[in-house]
């Protein structure tokens, strides 16, 4: 049997729950920090920092300093011409950007599964995965697609507790055969606003 492939990762993409039920679209608008110097691509983690704005998350791993606030999918701003703009990802130097991101703790995300020692090159996992803990390879986000490059790195799963990610599931439709995995399903380990800690 001939299965799609998957050429390159594309962040963390929203499908349903974590139980199966449909993902509904809900999000949540936040502003980014101003003047915030980091492109945003729809499918990346972001982070709350303090004043209640966002921005991308530089870390793989979970921290008392650092959890994952969700999962960027679009953004808003005012571009030099004054007008306002919806788009995929945000570019850096645009005014009064809002942000659009998934909040749901129990959301399951696809991603695709990359290899540790390049970050753009899509690998594979067995079923064995199915349970353990991840960190992810942040990848390089386009400005053509407006993608993420954020995906699971596929040799750390674990049982980690500061791992961001739990692997709940494979993807059968894009495996390489019936037991090499290039995409998983995943939740949010420990998202920031379920954890008792404040900003």
């Amino acid at each position: 049997m001939a299965y799609p492939t998957v050429s390159a990762p594309y962040g963390f993409d929203a499908i349903n729950s974590v139980d199966g039920k449909p993902y509904a679209g809900a999000i949540r608008q936040y502003p980014i920090t101003a003047a915030y110097g980091t492109a945003i691509y729809f499918g990346d983690v972001v982070k709350m920092v303090s004043g209640g704005t966002i921005e991308k998350s530089a870390v793989t791993n979970n921290s008392a300093a650092e959890p994952t606030l969700g999962v960027f999918v679009g953004v808003q701003y005012v571009n030099s011409q004054s007008q306002t703009v919806q788009a995929q990802y945000y570019p850096t130097g645009v005014n009064n950007a809002i942000a659009y991101v998934v909040l749901d703790p129990q959301a399951a995300y696809k991603c695709a599964v990359t290899d540790a020692a390049d970050a753009d090159t899509v690998t594979f996992v067995t079923r064995a995965v199915v349970g353990k803990n991840a960190i992810r390879n942040a990848g390089t986000g386009s400005n053509v697609t407006g993608d993420s490059g954020s995906s699971i790195q596929a040799d750390t799963t674990a049982n980690t507790a500061a791992f961001p990610f739990r692997i709940i599931d494979v993807v059968p439709d894009t495996a390489i055969n019936a037991t090499a995995f290039r995409e998983v399903i995943v939740k949010i380990n420990q998202p920031q606003f379920e954890v008792t800690t404040g900003i």
